[in-house]
């Protein structure tokens, strides 16, 4: 089969490797799409670890089952298949608590070395994966496409949950890659007004098809001038850095009402994760920094139900397809900042 390697900083091979065999326990799938994260951006920027072999990456998965192990149960050869890359033990305290994203032992499919990730024609679910994972069949309705669309999805939806967005409310959202993009849709299909701070014009751009109440350059404008001007000087209910700038944390503090909330989304560089908020509001306001990582498995499911009832759309969320055998192009065009999502198509 072909598989896609990450063999040096901004290098990726396409290479002929064999079709790996299924446990008993197992299934395999034909990999239909995937698509690309920020995560594989970095680990194609940064080049593979030196102690690992190269890995296959790619966490945003969509096929079908071609074999089916032995004893692997309730699974059938035909059946369409979304897979998010979470692996959790079920055995340690957030995993007896139901808090699964937090797991102690956590693995991620296309990204803890050993477990190998949907750019490739073909890819094992071992039992750990079915049992300890997050697999959800696909409605008949969804295109491969916008099932594999539903991981990322799954991560902003569980954020906005933890939020309390809805009806009324106003969310600002800093950033509008592909996640802030999709920020913008939840917020929006929660009934909320959204206000985007982007500094990227093609960004902006892009973004205006998600028709957020207003759009600020923060680079020219004032954003907490902005939202205070918005919201009749109250200030928004919830801000969302969808970035990994930590200048926008403390911005986005600044920018909430009294007893508003703070979610960091985006995660910062591991060489600088620090960041600088004001103690005393926060304190004196009663304001919530949230952090969000991931999310239960049941937001992936909703997630796929989202995109199927049109609450998302996913074809403004989509904006390149590549096959397989254009991978070095696909990786080019995702981190050039004129894409949102791009997806990965096998035949």
């Amino acid at each position: 089969m072909k598989a896609a390697y990450v063999t040096a900083p901004m290098q990726i091979e396409l290479r002929e490797t064999p079709i790996p065999q299924i446990p008993e326990d197992g299934i395999l799938i034909a990999v239909k799409a995937c698509g690309i994260c920020g995560s594989d951006l970095r680990r194609w920027r940064e080049g593979p670890g030196t102690e690992h072999d190269p890995l296959i990456a790619g966490h945003e998965i969509a096929g079908v089952v071609t074999k089916v192990g032995s004893q692997a149960k309730g699974y059938i050869v035909g059946e369409r298949l979304a897979v998010a890359p979470d692996v959790h033990c079920g055995k340690c305290y957030y995993c007896e608590h139901g808090l699964y994203n937090l797991c102690d032992h956590l693995h991620l499919i296309g990204i803890t070395p050993g477990y190998n990730g949907g750019f490739a024609e073909h890819l094992v679910l071992t039992a750990e994966m079915l049992d300890g994972g997050i697999v959800h069949r696909v409605p008949d309705t969804l295109s491969f496409a916008e099932a594999a669309l539903a991981e990322p999805l799954s991560s902003v939806l569980a954020a906005h949950a933890e939020a309390g967005t809805t009806l009324g409310d106003t969310v600002v959202v800093m950033g509008a890659g592909p996640i802030g993009c999709l920020h913008l849709a939840a917020a929006r299909a929660r009934g909320a007004r959204v206000i985007l701070s982007e500094p990227s014009e093609v960004r902006r751009r892009i973004a205006t098809r998600f028709e957020p109440e207003l759009i600020v350059d923060p680079m020219s404008q004032n954003l907490v001038d902005e939202v205070l001007r918005m919201t009749d000087g109250l200030g928004a209910d919830t801000a969302i850095c969808a970035n990994p700038v930590a200048a926008t944390h403390a911005q986005a503090v600044e920018l909430v009402r009294k007893r508003g909330k703070v979610v960091l989304f985006g995660g910062l560089p591991k060489s600088s994760p620090m960041t600088t908020l004001d103690g005393n509001r926060l304190h004196y306001n009663e304001i919530q920094v949230i952090g969000t990582f991931s999310y239960h498995p049941t937001y992936h499911a909703l997630a796929l139900e989202a995109i199927e009832r049109g609450l998302i759309n996913s074809g403004q969320v989509i904006t390149h397809t590549f096959s397989l055998d254009e991978i070095e192009r696909a990786f080019q065009t995702a981190a050039s900042g004129e894409a949102l999502k791009v997806m990965v198509q096998l035949p």
